[in-house]
């Protein structure tokens, strides 16, 4: 017997379909002159980050998803992946590189991710939308090269390249975001 019956249905609510968790990012009631109502609702499974489209009836419905947020510190790397600490249980997670997609770069000893569980399990982390890190390797600036928003790559001390304007010299200290990964400002230390 489902817990949440279609007319339930909302944006953001975590349900099970098919075994897998996921999340509704839009839900569109649609009632036709004959026949029953439908629900329209375009859902994103949690755990490969794919989006489908389904249409229920008005007397269907799905079982909640047991997904819970937290708040998770990032302690270090080993072979299989990165371990977390739960700030609430104290207990450690180890989660697999490729589930960062990339943002791993951006991780920081000590530094506070926000963590989604499914079932006990890590599923998602996310960092901190900006870091600050330092510069460790950058061409020197191009004298008479100052006009306009020219760039150039720079290496941070985690590893990543970014593009910083050309004014940024190595050994300062840069703002990055995050989810895009780029340059957002020079803080100063």
């Amino acid at each position: 017997m489902p817990n949440i019956n279609a007319g339930e249905f909302r944006k953001g609510i975590k349900v099970v379909l098919e075994g897998d968790p996921y999340d509704m990012l839009e839900v569109n009631f649609v009632k036709p002159g004959k026949g029953q109502a439908l629900y329209k609702c375009r859902l994103r499974n949690l755990l490969k980050n794919t989006i489908i489209d389904r249409t229920f009836k008005s007397g269907d419905g799905l079982d909640s998803a047991d997904v819970r947020k937290g708040d998770g510190q990032f302690l270090y790397v080993e072979k299989n992946g990165l371990v977390f600490m739960d700030q609430e249980s104290f207990e450690q997670y180890t989660v697999k590189k490729d589930l960062m997609e990339g943002r791993d770069v951006w991780l920081q000893d000590g530094m506070i991710c926000a963590l989604t569980y499914y079932n006990d399990a890590v599923i998602e982390v996310e960092p901190p939308p900006h870091v600050n890190m330092k510069i460790t390797y950058t061409e020197p600036a191009v004298r008479g090269n100052s006009s306009g928003n020219i760039t150039k790559a720079a290496t941070v001390e985690s590893g990543a390249e970014i593009q910083v304007p050309s004014f940024i010299d190595v050994g300062e200290t840069v703002r990055i975001d995050t989810r895009t990964g780029s340059y957002v400002e020079r803080v100063k230390v």
